[in-house]
């Protein structure tokens, strides 16, 4: 596996990580037979394909980044759906957030 792979990997892992954090919110603390089920599926996809990266990605880089797009994705989502704070320091703490995972991304070696 290429590290562009990999990075693409660990981004599919980021995104059902978010839809996992959204999924606990809808399955109403797992008694929602549906939304559980399908937490429980993009949890397990998640770790799995955070496995599959690290491969070829280093380990502290790689769960950074995974906890960072799901930390961005959930806050944002939180704001879209559930009405959340969207006060400007918020705001810029979740663009501290992505910048600190671009600067992960850059700062990889290839290998």
């Amino acid at each position: 596996m290429t590290t562009g792979q990999a990075w693409l990997i660990l981004f599919a892992a980021g995104l059902c990580e978010v839809g996992w954090v959204i999924g606990l919110k809808y399955s109403a603390g797992f008694s929602r037979l549906g939304p559980s089920l399908w937490t429980l599926g993009l949890m397990v996809a998640s770790v799995a394909l955070l496995g599959w990266s690290l491969k070829a990605l280093p380990l502290g880089t790689a769960y950074a980044v995974w906890t960072g797009i799901g930390a961005v994705g959930a806050a944002v989502l939180g704001i879209a759906l559930f009405g959340e704070s969207k006060e400007t320091a918020r705001l810029i703490s979740i663009g501290l957030i992505v910048v600190g995972i671009v600067g992960l991304k850059l700062l990889t070696p290839k290998v």
